[in-house]
């Protein structure tokens, strides 16, 4: 069976052909993504109340699997400006959604009814295809509070830089990657910003996933070919398995009833509406004085990390189910009162509030390794090095938000696999270290790249830049602007040494 679908898929896809090789790269990448799926959605096992429990429970219905026919006829007949091709793959993919994760996947069916509507509204807004709500599946599991391993956070699973880049305000009281809404918005942008680029939204889906950077080196690396399947092998790992996943996430929203799949009822309303308020409040506060379940009150308001609603600084948005709006309208004052000394201790806020939110990755079986601080180390450098996330150094270590000092020994945990392959790492130059994790190699501080001009500045292009890294260097700046303001192409051709003008934030 295994030799007519290669072939089936290199025909129709042009792809290199690796024989018995293929299959194994296919089956790898799609169990990839059946392990980043436990991972996202395993804290909406342990969080959210079901309105029929026994849904959690191993699926009795038949799993059921059709001939490649249908599911591509499936593909083809629903509408999308994102093309929708069968392969190999995508049907891999497919059946880790209708077959080995449906437990998982009812919680996603779940979970669309509260997300679906607020992200087509907001694409609308933006002029972007509806259907890009699915992406949305893929990268967080429509989990606002999902965190990946290398810290990729909330709903479209943007990255420190990226977020605060597009908007989103993050600190140690609220992180907006996890607000549904402002993340979207965010989202949105982002994904404009790409197709103006690549006026493709395969290669968007793509960028969106591991950076424009990486798809600009896969294009040129395949001879300047700019069609995804066409780029497959020269792309990371993670992303190979980023557009079978949006196409087999999508061909499931639609035919999940064809496979038996009952959508997981959750306790969560879908009815809600937001408030603005102008002081502070806790989120214990509110579910004492009005009742209202606490983890509803946190599953609505994934933003706020110590649960505490910082309105006194600056207005700030809190969701409520529907019902209740009226009358924390009117009860604020009484909400606000409610064990104040308790909840704005200043002895309680002064505690890290991310370390009782984060939930490390489990160690066991798992090998460890020392690494030594350097001059010029920092959390970000060591966790790309190893490929770990900058949580997880913080958990193994005790540290403090970011700080570490020089010969410090740090222990490290990665699979037994790949124990060899890292344990070289502590006696690599920065450099090497660099390029081993496939990062540019800084030699002077940044700053020093940009003169200024009024209500200007200019960036020198060094190797290794594109506009889109360009462009999260600077504070409300996006890759649109960049282009714009310097006339050029949608292709983003820049060259070492070219002086690009960047509009100072006002």
């Amino acid at each position: 069976m295994k030799i007519p679908i290669l072939l089936s898929l290199i025909i129709v896809f042009s792809l290199p052909v690796k024989a018995v090789n293929d299959t194994i790269i296919f089956k790898a990448d799609s169990e990839f993504i059946e392990r980043r799926l436990d991972s996202l959605t395993e804290v909406w096992f342990i969080n959210i109340m079901t309105a029929d429990e026994d849904t959690l429970a191993v699926p009795t219905e038949p799993v059921v699997e059709f001939p490649d026919s249908v599911y591509r006829e499936r593909l083809h007949n629903i509408h999308s400006v994102v093309n929708l091709p069968y392969n190999s793959i995508v049907r891999n993919h497919i059946h880790v959604y209708t077959g080995k994760k449906r437990d998982k996947f009812k919680i996603m069916l779940g979970m669309r009814e509260r997300f679906f509507p607020m992200i087509e509204d907001i694409f609308d807004s933006y002029g972007l295809p509806a259907e890009l709500k699915y992406m949305a599946v893929i990268e967080s599991a429509l989990n606002p509070d999902a965190v990946s391993r290398v810290g990729a956070t909330g709903l479209w699973q943007f990255m420190y830089s990226t977020g605060k880049a597009y908007g989103l305000t993050i600190n140690s009281v609220v992180d907006e990657r996890r607000d549904p809404v402002k993340s979207t918005h965010a989202a949105a942008r982002f994904l404009k910003d790409l197709y103006g680029i690549y006026n493709d939204w395969g290669l968007v889906i793509a960028a969106y996933n591991c950076g424009p950077g990486n798809v600009n080196k896969a294009i040129r690396r395949s001879g300047n070919k700019k069609d995804y399947w066409q780029i497959y092998y020269r792309l990371p790992r993670e992303t190979r398995g980023y557009l079978p996943g949006y196409i087999a996430a999508t061909y499931s929203m639609h035919y999940y009833r064809e496979h038996n799949i009952k959508p997981l009822r959750v306790n969560l309303p879908v009815a809600t509406d937001t408030v603005i308020i102008n002081r502070d409040m806790h989120l214990e506060q509110i579910s004492a004085v009005m009742d209202i379940p606490l983890g509803v009150l946190s599953g609505l308001n994934p933003q706020y990390r110590a649960s505490i609603v910082p309105g006194k600084s600056k207005p700030m948005p809190v969701a409520l189910p529907i019902k209740y709006l009226g009358d924390f309208i009117s009860m604020q004052d009484s909400i606000v009162l409610y064990r104040a000394d308790h909840y704005f201790n200043p002895e309680i806020n002064n505690a890290s509030p991310t370390r009782s939110r984060y939930i490390p990755p489990n160690i066991n079986g798992k090998a460890k390794l020392i690494y030594t601080v350097r001059e010029g180390d920092n959390l970000g450098f060591i966790a790309s090095w190893y490929n770990v996330g900058v949580s997880d150094l913080r958990y193994w270590n005790n540290i403090y938000r970011n700080l570490i000092r020089i010969n410090q020994q740090l222990a490290i945990y990665v699979d037994p696999s790949e124990k060899e392959y890292y344990s070289v790492v502590n006696n690599l130059s920065f450099a090497e270290k660099q390029r081993r994790a496939g990062k540019p190699v800084i030699v002077n501080n940044r700053a020093g790249d940009a003169t200024t001009e009024r209500g200007f500045v200019y960036h020198t292009v060094r190797y290794g830049d594109t506009v889109w890294d360009i462009a999260n260097e600077y504070s409300g700046v996006t890759a649109t602007d960049i282009l714009n303001l310097n006339g050029l192409g949608v292709s983003g051709k820049i060259h070492v040494g070219q002086k690009l003008k960047i509009k100072k934030s006002s």
